[in-house]
């Protein structure tokens, strides 16, 4: 599938799976193991992107669902697609809106041809096909392209599993033969791989997206509620069997603890809702662990959230003022909340870089337990 953008590995961990390697977009290089903040409907909530760009945030995620809903693709392309839009000059992978479908299980109804869905917004009707899906994404302008995908719940049945996955390999069939009979751009387009809970049904679902060579594969359908010793199986038994010169990118996922463990089997790329979704409820990821920011214990407490911090947050505010703040219910608590923890999460990301590079991420996997879950 041929388009500007382009995956280097640069270097492995000699007692892991963990990678270093560079994204090449049309819109600046992003070196891995990165972190996608998202950023659903064109913004990470709470912080401007000002801050973003000061935290080194060379990519984040977008949600096709939501910029359809609102404002609606063919604004975004009337005033001058979406990084135009959005005022943001870096890297932008649009999810494809599956996953939303998918939480919004009680309004929609899936066929061969796509998916029917009421609005979540105002109840509208509306039918997103496969090549719809590709379309909007294109208008949109996004780096990174996601195909349209069936996302399983847990628990679901093996034969249920098969279907779904099954109709996600269609449906990447149909995205793959939009993407290319559509003018060669700087854009990439990622397939997803299904499945459940059923290695072998992955394994499966691997197969069918390598014969479509997308530009890189994403694992999908985790973090729905199975138990995480079921993640790790799956992963376990997926990601050895992508192809190795292709980014992979594990949605959805997940703490701290779990972006350390899926980077030793061989992850190159997350998103989660995590660092800003806790942030935004007074949870705080720190070096010391969790930091519930509306504890009475944080009453008095004239510390920074994370005396190892060198973020806005850290540098000026103590827990006490935070949870002052949250208590408050005013604003400034979920953007100083937000700040550090996306922060955080990146500053972690760099220390993940840097013991691949220096060929010490096994050390840094054995203090796993230090890592907030």
């Amino acid at each position: 599938m041929p388009t500007d953008f382009s995956f280097e590995v640069k270097a492995r961990d000699a007692s892991t799976g963990a990678r270093l390697g560079t994204l090449r977009t049309s819109h600046g290089e992003i070196p891995t193991p990165v972190f996608m903040p998202v950023g659903t409907a064109g913004t990470v909530k709470a912080l401007p992107h000002e801050w973003l760009e000061s935290l080194g945030a060379g990519i984040i995620l977008a949600n096709t669902y939501h910029l359809y809903l609102r404002p609606g693709p063919e604004r975004v392309e009337r005033l001058g697609g979406l990084h135009r839009f959005m005022s943001w000059q870096r890297a932008v992978l649009t999810d494809s809106g599956g996953y939303q479908v998918f939480s919004h299980r009680d309004l929609r109804k899936i066929s061969e041809e796509g998916v029917s869905f009421r609005s979540h917004l105002d109840g509208s009707s509306h039918f997103l096909t496969p090549e719809k899906v590709i379309d909007i994404q294109r208008v949109l302008g996004s780096d990174i392209a996601m195909v349209l995908d069936d996302c399983t719940p847990y628990p679901c049945s093996r034969a249920d599993a098969e279907k779904s996955m099954e109709l996600s390999m269609r449906w990447a069939g149909r995205c793959v033969s939009r993407w290319q009979a559509g003018s060669v751009g700087s854009n990439a387009l990622f397939g997803i791989v299904q499945g459940g809970v059923y290695p072998d049904l992955r394994a499966r679902s691997v197969g069918a997206l390598t014969a479509l060579c997308p530009d890189g594969f994403a694992v999908g359908g985790l973090s729905v509620g199975e138990p995480k010793s079921a993640m790790w199986e799956v992963l376990e038994a997926t990601l050895p069997l992508l192809p190795a010169d292709r980014p992979r990118y594990l949605m959805g996922v997940g703490t701290p603890r779990d972006i350390v463990r899926a980077v030793a089997l061989g992850v190159d790329m997350f998103d989660c809702v995590l660092p800003t979704r806790n942030a935004r409820n007074g949870c705080l990821f720190t070096s010391e662990g969790r930091v519930l920011i509306k504890n009475a214990a944080c009453a008095d407490d004239r510390r920074p959230p994370d005396p190892a911090c060198s973020c806005l947050t850290c540098r000026r505010y103590t827990r006490a003022y935070l949870r002052h703040l949250y208590m408050s219910g005013e604003y400034l608590s979920a953007v100083l909340n937000t700040m550090h923890n996306v922060s955080f999460y990146l500053d972690m990301m760099c220390k993940i870089r840097e013991s691949i590079a220096f060929k010490s991420y096994g050390k840094l996997l054995a203090g796993m337990e230090k890592w907030p879950e």
